[in-house]
């Protein structure tokens, strides 16, 4: 049976130095880091800003992404740039209806040898998974992600078995194709940190692509900026950002007002408002602060809550958006001074 890189993967986990072991980052080398990653994959994802800067925050903040988006518009490019940049571990799954979660978690391969079972490791054991057209599996499939996405951990066959980390998901889906599909569960979505869109490039970024893909691919070239090591210890510097009692009620708040909302039949849950809070610490050191502000949380608000509200019947058949909800129930809710 052919050795995996787990076990590798494991010696460069046992490899942290005592000064990233502990304790997050100095807040200044924090953000030497984050500019170093952000301009890396800016090098291949050209115009979209924004894409790199929620992708960026899905990884301080350890969560899984969807990118919801039409084909070809760079989301494999953008989950590639990002694990080339800290030097992780990538696996892609094409998911397609006779997928199994054996293809995903892996299971016992006989040995003839001597006669025993040896676990092979499936794809889900790396530190970057690609979950393309995630929405072609079936439910049964998709599940075996939710305990890797909210635990870190996956049981096979009775065994619990650890991943590497940093570990995270960016899952994508056709927005526009829906034949074939099995849309995800309200319970699958909300596993998700951010959920986002990458949309088409203006016009001159789009010629410029061009010329930058003539003779190679911009992804060939891409050489890491971070490493594992750095990444946990942004993690953990995204945690000690502060956060004001007035600004975590901030967050309660716009989440309790979704709870009693005559246009929803499911607002969002305690897991949602822990997200944004984590989220806004994190957008909050991607900006080069120690402390969240109101604008944070604002920020964050659409991206995480979004996709976790359920719209009732005639809401949904009334053209009302998900996102135009959350815009206007920040407008009620008072914002701390």
């Amino acid at each position: 049976i052919a050795v995996t890189g787990r076990a590798k993967m494991k010696e460069r986990q046992d490899s942290m130095t005592d000064d990233t072991s502990m304790d997050g980052l100095a807040f200044e080398r924090a953000g030497e880091l984050i500019a170093r990653l952000t301009t890396n994959i800016g090098t291949v994802i050209r115009g979209k800003a924004e894409c790199i800067d929620m992708v960026c925050v899905g990884l301080l903040a350890g969560g899984s992404i969807l990118i919801e988006d039409v084909p070809g518009v760079g989301k494999t490019t953008l989950a590639k740039a990002l694990s080339r940049s800290i030097d992780g571990q990538f696996h892609r799954i094409q998911f397609t209806p006779d997928l199994l979660p054996a293809d995903i978690l892996g299971s016992s391969i006989y040995n003839p040898k001597d006669g025993s079972f040896q676990f092979r490791d499936g794809p889900i054991f790396c530190n970057v998974l690609l979950a393309d057209e995630i929405n072609r599996a079936s439910p049964r499939t998709q599940s075996a992600l939710l305990e890797a996405m909210s635990e870190g951990q996956a049981t096979i066959e009775g065994c619990r078995h650890l991943l590497p980390a940093p570990f995270m998901v960016i899952a994508t889906q056709n927005s526009i194709e829906f034949h074939g599909t099995y849309p995800l569960p309200e319970a699958q979505l909300d596993r998700f940190l951010i959920m986002l869109d990458i949309g088409y490039p203006e016009a001159e970024t789009e010629q410029e692509i061009l010329f930058a893909q003539r003779e190679s691919h911009p992804i060939d070239s891409v050489k890491p900026v971070l490493d594992i090591n750095d990444v946990a210890a942004l993690q953990r510097t995204t945690t000690q950002i502060r956060v004001d009692t007035d600004i975590a009620a901030y967050i309660v708040g716009l989440v309790a007002i979704t709870r009693s909302d005559d246009r929803l039949k499911l607002g969002v849950s305690p897991r949602g408002s822990l997200m944004l809070f984590r989220t806004a610490q994190a957008y909050a050191l991607l900006q080069g602060r120690d402390y969240v502000l109101p604008d944070d949380v604002q920020r964050m608000a659409i991206p995480v809550l979004s996709h976790r509200l359920v719209l009732n019947s005639k809401s949904r058949y009334g053209g009302i958006q998900k996102q135009d909800v959350i815009r206007e129930l920040l407008s009620h809710v008072k914002i701390p001074r």
